[in-house]
């Protein structure tokens, strides 16, 4: 009876810890990257005589540092291209008069900061800085939001397709995990795709190249998922909850980007699923395919760790002694 009712206990006790532990984290984590958002490393292009364009990066450099990283472009044809390329998000034009180009795909962040610090600059000299806006989001997603959300959605309901293989099937081998990822992946991918471009009106671009990106974001982190699930069973799901779901979709800074998180959110970044696949959405959808290289390299580099980790899970299970298996022949 005494029995009965402690497990009784934990069974109501469990999920309440579970989620105060999972309200905690998310405070923590989400708290310590907003708190105090401040934009860093912003790629612009320059282009002017260069006595003009020492004094506009030495000025930044002294009164905002680390803001920008300027690159300094011998013409506008070249800065305009490094905005193409994706090399830089905006190009300063020291001309008369003065002119910013700034990506609108590139995100509000970049876009907003460079207009808002560029025109004060400007403003003070007596000049009126002309802003032109090249490669902006679609009209019916001008700030970037369903894409972003594409992205939460795929992640968090590749996590959930995991969780309900390990519920139903905890001691399911390679094949059905591997086959499961791959089969929700392409589901996944089409639907978030096709859903979000008739929301958006259409996003115009790449749709296709978007598509597969988001197919390979899904096959990733499912693999990661199922790895850990069979390697370490409940400690995986949980440890996957931390990392392809809090950690990920933190360390990307939202619709934003992660210019403005601090320095531990930024230097993980490039090596997480979330801020990889928002910009190659960006780059298929916008800038003509440009900048998918990295995005590419990342995301396969994760699919490859995932399978390694399904493998390195059915080693383990392998050695396991069978529940089935009488105990006098597990000591023999």
């Amino acid at each position: 009876m005494h029995a009965n009712r402690r497990e009784t206990a934990q069974a109501l006790v469990a999920p309440v810890v579970a989620g105060l532990l999972l309200l905690v984290t998310l405070l923590v984590l989400i708290g310590t990257a907003i708190r105090d958002p401040k934009p860093h490393d912003i790629a612009v292009g320059i282009v002017g005589p260069a006595p003009a364009v020492a004094q506009i990066t030495a000025a930044f450099a002294t009164n905002a540092p680390g803001t920008f990283d300027f690159t300094t472009y011998s013409s506008e044809q070249d800065a305009t291209s490094a905005i193409d390329s994706r090399a830089v998000d905006g190009a300063l034009l020291l001309g008369q008069p003065p002119r910013l180009i700034v990506a609108g795909a590139a995100g509000d962040t970049s876009a907003g900061v460079m207009t808002a610090a560029f025109t004060q600059v400007f403003a003070r000299q007596g000049a009126t800085l002309q802003v032109e806006t090249v490669h902006p989001y679609a009209s019916g997603d001008a700030h970037g939001l369903i894409l972003f959300f594409v992205i939460v959605a795929v992640i968090i309901s590749t996590l959930v397709a995991q969780v309900v293989l390990f519920t139903l099937a905890g001691r399911a081998g390679a094949p059905a995990r591997v086959g499961v990822a791959t089969l929700f992946a392409v589901l996944s991918g089409l639907t978030a795709m096709g859903t979000a471009s008739w929301i958006a009106g259409g996003f115009g671009g790449d749709f296709w190249t978007a598509t597969a990106m988001v197919m390979l974001a899904s096959a990733a982190v499912g693999m990661v998922v199922a790895g850990f699930a069979r390697l370490m069973g409940r400690a995986g799901i949980a440890l996957s909850v931390l990392v392809v779901v809090l950690l990920d979709l933190v360390s990307s800074g939202g619709p934003g980007g992660s210019q403005i998180l601090p320095d531990f959110y930024r230097a993980l970044a490039p090596w997480m699923p979330a801020p990889q696949l928002f910009g190659a959405l960006r780059g298929a959808l916008y800038f003509n395919d440009a900048g998918l290289t990295n995005p590419l390299i990342v995301l396969a580099a994760w699919l490859a760790a995932g399978l390694l980790l399904i493998g390195l899970g059915e080693m383990v299970a392998a050695r396991r002694p069978s529940a089935a298996q009488p105990i006098a022949a597990q000591a023999h």
